[in-house]
């Protein structure tokens, strides 16, 4: 095998761990976003109120999401590097 291409193992090992990474930031983005959801539906909050939460809650959960997308995706090509 060539020395500089990837062989189907290592490919196999890429794609497993990018789904890894997109299955987990979708589960923290929800989780996030239900930490927010929950009391603004169980306190019954006003309209403004409670739009003002979800959207805060949107934007924390996404942004918890990327981190953790990126995050995983660093760590796994810092392994990788080091040839693990």
């Amino acid at each position: 095998m060539d020395m500089g291409r990837e062989s189907r193992w290592e490919k196999d090992t890429m794609t497993v761990e990018i789904v890894f990474a997109v299955v987990t930031a979708v589960a923290l983005a929800a989780a996030v976003f239900a930490v927010a959801l929950v009391p603004a539906l169980a306190l019954g909050v006003s309209s403004p109120a409670g739009e003002a939460t979800l959207t805060g809650g949107a934007l924390l959960g996404a942004v918890a999401g990327v981190w953790r997308l990126v995050r995983a995706l660093l760590r796994f090509d810092a392994e990788r590097r080091k040839g693990r």
